[in-house]
């Protein structure tokens, strides 16, 4: 199935407890491309750099015969910048600067080769922007799956809400769950929230794993992989979702049984991520590697 996503293609700066590195290539769509790539042959972006953003890099993702037609380079501005800390847990952290650049105008254009998309994944954005992804689509696609944060919650709930309406697979960790929601418990959460619009329900719970919930109250839950070294949380949901959107694009179906296979596939190419900064990781892994992590996933859960 096409599977097109949406989202930031940036540069970040990250320190954590194990290192810290200067400006480096980031943003949910490259995470998002990359890791589906490991399962669609011909993934699509839409996104906006910079002409300050490496050549290399576009060039990386035409090696994993990803599509950039939807890529837009402003000439003369520059690249989307996050620059971030970590805290010891490295669940929580403090952002030192952010640099919207060419993402303040950004008005995202689909290319009418990406119109028979089957699956969309609308990476973290304005609410606004996302709705616009969909109305551009001359057909729904078969599965739209959408990620989003506390930021837009607080500030353009509305917003949200109507692009929640459009979607079929919601993605958020837990205390979003909870923000959304006014629910404490992740069960009245997630059953409040699947009245809004979506049929599909994932709580990510960052070192504990992930929930999957759907309509007709069926609960999944993944777990996370204990690693010996965790170098850079940065990208590991997008990861997730790239790795989730992908293995369902490869599926003739998309069924329970084949959602619960795509959030261990997620969590899998998750786990990958952090072990490096950046998409170090991400972008030379083989078919041989996942396998084995995945079949990890199956060891830890199977009694």
């Amino acid at each position: 199935m096409k599977l097109v996503s949406v989202g930031t293609v940036a540069f970040d700066a990250i320190e954590t407890p194990f290192g810290k590195t200067d400006k480096i290539v980031g943003g949910a769509c490259t995470y998002i491309s990359l890791s589906a790539s490991y399962f669609n042959d011909n993934p699509k972006l839409i996104s906006v750099v910079g002409d300050d953003f490496p050549k290399e890099t576009i060039d990386l993702f035409h090696s994993k015969n990803i599509d950039t037609e939807g890529l837009q380079i402003k000439e003369g501005e520059k690249t989307f910048f996050w620059s971030g800390k970590y805290h010891q847990d490295m669940n929580s952290r403090d952002t030192i600067d952010t640099q919207l650049n060419v993402l303040e105008t950004f008005d995202p254009i689909v290319p009418e080769s990406y119109f028979d998309c089957d699956i969309l994944m609308l990476g973290n954005l304005t609410p606004a922007v996302q709705l616009n992804v969909i109305k551009q689509l001359p057909r729904r696609p078969k599965l739209i799956a959408l990620d989003t944060m506390d930021f837009w919650m607080q500030i353009a709930l509305d917003d949200l809400l109507a692009v929640i309406k459009e979607i079929d697979v919601l993605t958020i960790n837990d205390e979003e769950a909870r923000l959304l929601s006014g629910e404490f418990s992740l069960k009245k959460a997630a059953n409040k929230i699947l009245t809004m619009g979506p049929t599909y329900l994932i709580i990510k719970k960052g070192e504990h794993g992930a929930l999957l919930f759907d309509k007709n109250n069926n609960v999944f839950s993944a777990p996370a992989l204990l690693l010996e070294e965790v170098f850079d949380p940065t990208g590991a949901g997008d990861t997730f979702a790239g790795g989730f959107m992908g293995y369902l694009s490869s599926q003739d179906e998309i069924t329970w049984e084949s959602m619960k296979k795509a959030i261990i596939v997620g969590s899998a190419m998750a786990s990958f991520t952090v072990e490096k900064f950046g998409i170090e990781r991400i972008k030379g892994l083989n078919k041989e590697e996942i396998d084995n992590r995945i079949n990890q996933f199956k060891e830890m859960t199977s009694f």
